[in-house]
């Protein structure tokens, strides 16, 4: 039996070369290198003349101030667009193996067989784990 071990999962997770301009770039929307409570919200709701926000948008905008917006500027800068992208404390590679294991495993054994990972390919397909799908065409020991 193979197993993959949680540093070497860690270790093939894009999270390790995410590049945060990147993702600056698709939400800044005014080019001013800063994402603000507006480019934020945009980047998840499109709102409608005349329609009030849902709820959910109101508690984003919350979250905004509260907890992404660290200096309190009304912007996040790099340094708050890194912690909302990548937290220390939340552990990528645990969530995503928790996500794959609980999706896959038929017989709730909590380990997977090869015969489970191929009948649900499509969770590893579409995994960060597995780089979208693109790590699998790759040789590892531990597939």
């Amino acid at each position: 039996m193979l197993f993959l071990t949680r540093d070497r999962f860690s270790s093939i997770l894009p999270y390790k070369t995410l590049h945060l301009s990147e993702t600056l770039e698709d939400i800044d929307k005014n080019g001013d290198g800063h994402v603000d409570e507006d480019e934020y919200i945009a980047d998840m709701f499109s709102h409608e003349e005349g329609v009030p926000e849902p709820d959910w948008v109101r508690t984003e905008r919350d979250q905004f101030s509260d907890f992404r917006d660290l200096n309190k500027d009304g912007k996040m800068d790099v340094a708050e667009i890194r912690h909302w992208i990548l937290p220390q404390d939340y552990d990528h590679a645990m969530a995503e193996a928790r996500h794959l294991v609980y999706e896959s495993d038929q017989d709730k054994d909590t380990m997977l067989t090869k015969e489970e990972i191929l009948e649900n390919w499509n969770m590893f397909v579409g995994s960060q784990a597995t780089n979208y799908g693109e790590d699998l065409t790759k040789n590892h020991d531990e597939l």
